[in-house]
């Protein structure tokens, strides 16, 4: 298709109280799986939003999604964990979490009490943890979804990273789906061929949706110390530098799969970044790396998304997924 340049459309404005800011995570009209709005926070920025709420109430949030967890708790890697880049920043913390059972057990309650939804991201070493991780959500209170988090390696194939396999994909997902109450999505790398692919396969394996896209893969050097910056040497890349790879990745699936809910993000920072993921064809968008700057992001972009929209005459958020003109 030939792209054209077209002019804004001249808006009607609206009263920013009058723009309905809810949007539905789920293809499924018979479980609608709605948010207030679509402004999510990403997993791995803090643990479950205690040290968010300290900012700001976090039930105005469409959902947190929680650090990822494990079956047995982790310390993480060595450091230094984490390094600046020039647009974004490197991590290994290596999934430091207090285990699956602690976690339901204490954060679980109070996150379920402040009434925000939790989406809780899930990771594993084997095919086998993911069923197990996922049993332990089974019907709890306040879960809404499961956000299998799929980027990591899988040690029973030489530690090839499971998102990087169709085959090992659609596995680990059949074995969240096959025990959850609640949609799965499966967490995407952007380091590979065919993003679409494995999208592809993550539905087979009764995904209901996807979170595009995860860290980059990269590396940091201290030209000065001649030496990595990071314990483990590589580390994921966040941040604006991603935002373009996120956007062709969510473009890419929505496109080939126009049903999939997806949840979009990668370098989101301000409300323009999250209507031009909207527009490429997520229903929610994640924020992560900005938070570290600004606490109160999150809260700004869901504030600033119903002006955004008033200004401009759109009476839904959600009348902007995919909306893309050319």
């Amino acid at each position: 298709m030939t792209a054209v340049e077209s002019s804004p459309r001249a808006p009607h404005r609206l009263r920013h109280d009058q723009v309905d800011t809810r949007v539905n995570l789920s293809a499924d009209p018979s479980q609608p799986l709605q948010l207030a709005n679509p402004i999510v926070t990403a997993s791995g920025c803090f643990g479950s939003g205690r040290e968010l709420q300290r900012f700001f109430d976090i039930a105005n949030l469409g959902a947190v999604v929680v650090k990822s967890l494990t079956v047995e708790p982790r310390d993480g890697l060595p450091t230094p964990r984490m390094a600046e880049t020039a647009s974004g920043m490197l991590n290994a913390i290596g999934l430091q979490n207090p285990g699956i059972e602690a976690w339901v057990a204490t954060e679980l309650p109070w996150l379920h009490g402040l009434g925000v939804p939790v989406i809780v991201s899930i990771t594993g070493k084997t095919v086998a943890e993911y069923r197990e991780l996922a049993e332990h959500l089974r019907d709890q209170p306040g879960v809404v979804a499961i956000e299998a988090n799929i980027s990591c390696p899988n040690v029973e194939d030489r530690n090839v990273v499971f998102a990087c396999r169709q085959d090992a994909t659609r596995k680990a997902i059949q074995q969240v789906t096959s025990v959850s109450t609640v949609p799965v999505f499966a967490k995407l790398t952007p380091d590979v061929t065919d993003i679409v692919a494995i999208a592809k396969a993550a539905v087979a394996g009764g995904a209901s949706g996807v979170s595009l896209v995860n860290t980059l893969l990269g590396m940091a050097i201290d030209a000065e110390f001649r030496r990595p910056k990071l314990a483990a040497v590589t580390g994921g890349l966040s941040g604006p530098a991603i935002k373009p790879v996120a956007l062709r990745a969510v473009h890419q699936v929505h496109q080939a799969l126009p049903d999939l809910p997806i949840i979009g993000m990668g370098g989101v920072r301000s409300v323009t970044d999250v209507v031009e993921f909207l527009l490429a064809g997520a229903n929610a968008v994640a924020v992560g790396t900005a938070t570290f700057a600004n606490p109160m992001v999150t809260l700004e972009l869901t504030q600033g998304l119903s002006r955004w929209c008033a200004e401009r005459g759109i009476a839904t958020a959600a009348e902007l997924r995919g909306a893309l003109d050319w």
